[in-house]
């Protein structure tokens, strides 16, 4: 007599899991999955001792400067739920973590250039993260877009990476900040960490470009190694505090002091319309930077649709901007959707389930503060230096041709990283557009010339203040 047939609670709960994410009806596999997850966690990890490197580098008024292992724990918390939250609810394989060049907003600008404490900078991050989530609830991220010229989106992007090139210039210590130049070579580069970093920077470029996988990560780790070497030959002399030295035990109970630490005081130290200004800039950034990488992703794995149009594009958009202003609110700075997603839909990804996976090892890494904490600032130089080239590639895509375009691209890029001002560089390029669109007899759109009027108050209010 034959045995009737059942159905495992494993395989019930699988058929569930496939049903939920899609992952046969997108072609897909759960190991190919799995696989595509670790891939974009490989790739992308690197920001977990970036984010902290970039954070930790600037004291606010007050002289308080934010804990490398500190950052690092928020930096992990935010990336892995913010992840899953992505998988679960945008049911897509991007991944999102700190972005890069907005976290240099938060340093550099907000509290280098606009002297915010730490929890004002953070407040405005989580402003701009619930602006984003209003914008997005009211359908108004199309009207936002059509508002801004293309090329100007690409010149913002190209801008912050020519921005994060200099800073990790700077960092490294090959360019200084100098007084009759923006900046100039360093007296001495006939030292050991410029050395770390010259390594650093050839040899994961070297690795990037055969297409290893997590080569950003793996030059990281070979560059902090070949510190530690290093330091060790010169008795622990090139490099102090802990850094480029085995530490004492390397893991350790996560830190989550930050979380929670920001306040909205910032209109009262920025004055209202300044506030405004910085606001918008950020918000403008992440918005379209996001809007660009998530439709880039979605060609890339083809789940556009016919019209070139993401499904659910609304429930991906919604969680990447609460994800800024989480980012915001446990001080690990905005976190947006990251191209390097594209390592995972490489590797064959398609689904949700992949960034289960990614957001799962995020939240793994909350326990290794203490390794990190080891990591030189000239290990991770390099990866700022390539990235700002990575970004850079979207030149290619502006219209040179164009009338009256490329002044204002320029401007763009180039005033970034010239005022150490991400804002200087969108309200240069915002201001020039329109005002030389209205000198050739084509007026911008409102939302446009709205803009440009709260920059105009955020360059008088500057030079007067």
């Amino acid at each position: 007599m034959q045995v009737p047939a059942t159905t495992p609670r494993s395989r019930s709960a699988s058929s569930r899991v496939d049903a939920f994410f899609e992952v046969s009806a997108r072609g897909s596999t759960f190991g190919t999955e799995i696989r595509a997850g670790v891939a974009t966690f490989l790739t992308m990890a690197y920001i977990l001792f970036v984010n902290p490197q970039v954070l930790g580098s600037v004291a606010d008024p007050t002289g308080a400067k934010l804990a490398f292992d500190q950052v690092l724990t928020v930096t992990a918390l935010v990336a892995g739920v913010a992840t899953l939250a992505m998988g679960v609810i945008g049911r897509y394989p991007f991944a999102l973590a700190a972005g890069l060049g907005l976290n240099a907003f938060v340093a550099f600008a907000l509290v280098g250039a606009d002297h915010l404490t730490w929890p004002e900078a953070m407040g405005v991050i989580v402003a701009e993260g619930l602006v984003i989530s209003a914008l997005v609830l009211i359908g108004f991220r199309e009207a936002v877009i059509n508002a801004i010229p293309h090329d100007i989106k690409l010149a913002i992007g190209i801008g912050i990476g020519l921005f994060i090139a200099t800073i990790g210039l700077v960092d490294a210590g090959i360019v200084v900040k100098g007084s009759g130049t923006v900046v100039t070579l360093a007296s001495h580069l006939d030292r050991w960490p410029v050395l770390v970093f010259v390594v650093g920077l050839l040899g994961t470029y070297a690795l990037l470009t055969r297409g290893v996988r997590g080569a950003l990560l793996i030059g990281i780790v070979g560059s902090t190694v070949l510190a530690m070497i290093i330091n060790a030959l010169h008795g622990g002399d090139l490099w102090k505090g802990g850094i480029a030295s085995w530490p004492d035990k390397v893991v350790d109970t996560p830190d989550f002091a930050l979380v929670g630490n920001f306040t909205f005081g910032f209109g009262s130290v920025l004055g209202f319309w300044s506030a405004v200004a910085v606001v918008v800039s950020v918000m403008l950034s992440d918005f379209f930077d996001t809007a660009g990488t998530v439709l880039g992703l979605g060609r890339r794995a083809g789940l556009l649709d016919a019209e070139t149009k993401l499904p659910g594009m609304k429930r991906v958009l919604l969680v990447d901007s609460l994800a800024a202003a989480a980012g915001g609110a446990a001080s690990a700075s905005s976190n947006t959707t990251f191209v390097e997603s594209s390592a995972g839909i490489g590797e064959g990804g398609k689904t949700g389930l992949t960034s289960v996976v990614t957001g799962l090892l995020f939240l793994v890494c909350l326990f290794v503060s203490p390794l990190a904490g080891v990591i030189p600032p000239e290990a991770t130089a390099p990866i700022l230096v390539i990235v700002g080239a990575l970004m850079f590639e979207l030149i290619r895509d502006v219209r040179w041709d164009e009338p009256g375009i490329a002044l204002p691209v320029l401007l763009t890029i180039v005033v970034m990283p010239l005022t150490y001002s991400i804002t200087n560089g969108v309200g240069a390029g915002f201001i020039s557009y329109s005002v030389i669109s209205l000198l050739r007899g084509k007026r911008p759109s409102w939302l446009m010339l709205g803009f440009t009027a709260v920059f105009v108050w955020y360059f008088v209010h500057g030079a007067v203040g």
